[in-house]
């Protein structure tokens, strides 16, 4: 029974996120609109159905075309991020757990200091240095990913490090390096995929927070939060402006995550138990 809802969660999550990755990857090429960021006052504020699909917004817009073009924003800046947070916190964390002792501590230890910072005051700091854009807001998510895959690489790494394999693998004369591409690696793989899914659908929703602040990508290039900033003034009179952007980005969350429990329940051996 267990596997089977572990089934029909990765399968609906996976639905989910084909689906904004096919609009990323067509937003480009084509749009409802065939010139989605050329402004049409004379169509402003047209509600849904009756100028588009989703209507259209306070600049004339039409909102189907830029929430297509708004996923590929979301969806490169949290991808980026999170594999640079799981790369470089992956290598901390092997190496804390290979290293152990005072060693080890102080790279954990580290870690936390950069997770202490808030990924929007991280933003915040780096787009003071470098300015906005998306590698300030790609900056700012990895800086906070990276702590939490360090976290769980070195937990995973020291539970298989202990086993018996290892200890053959060590008397064998095979060194740290090897250990960890033969041994290790292949042993934390799911979980450290299951820790990429979760996290994706968190960093959406930081790129998200960072978009409404300004934080995120420059103007025109589309972005969910920056949607949403812009519709707070309409609340009243086009609602339909706040909630195309909030159910993608609540969607986009949703898909993440049902693929990561869905991975869980299929990849941990105590979960199908």
């Amino acid at each position: 029974m267990r596997a089977g809802r572990g089934r029909a969660r990765l399968a609906f999550g996976g639905a989910i996120v084909a689906t904004l990755v096919a609009a990323a990857a067509v937003a480009p090429f084509w749009t409802p609109s065939p010139v989605p960021l050329r402004l049409r006052l004379a169509e402003r504020l047209e509600a849904p159905l009756a100028s588009g699909l989703l209507g259209t917004d306070q600049l004339g817009r039409d909102v189907l075309s830029l929430l297509m073009l708004g996923a590929g924003t979301s969806l490169a800046t949290a991808l980026v991020a999170v594999l640079i947070g799981a790369a470089l916190g992956g290598l901390v964390g092997l190496a804390a757990a290979e290293v152990g002792g005072r060693a080890g501590g102080a790279l954990m230890r580290g870690a936390d200091v950069l997770f202490a910072f808030p990924p929007i005051l991280s933003a915040m700091m780096l787009a003071a240095a470098l300015g906005t854009g998306f590698w300030s807001a790609t900056a700012a998510i990895a800086l906070f990913t990276l702590p939490v895959f360090a976290r769980v690489t070195r937990a995973t790494t020291l539970s298989v490090l202990g086993r018996d394999f290892v200890t053959a693998a060590r008397a064998l004369g095979r060194t740290g390096p090897a250990i960890a591409r033969f041994h290790v690696l292949p042993n934390i793989a799911g979980t450290l995929a299951i820790q990429v899914s979760l996290q994706m659908g968190l960093a959406i929703l930081t790129e998200a927070g960072l978009g409404y602040l300004g934080l995120g990508r420059r103007p025109p290039t589309p972005s969910w939060g920056r949607m949403l900033a812009d519709a707070q003034t309409y609340m009243g009179s086009a609602p339909w402006l706040a909630l195309a952007p909030g159910c993608a980005i609540a969607l986009a969350v949703l898909g993440f995550n049902l693929i990561g429990d869905g991975l869980r329940d299929r990849l941990d051996p105590r979960s199908r138990r």
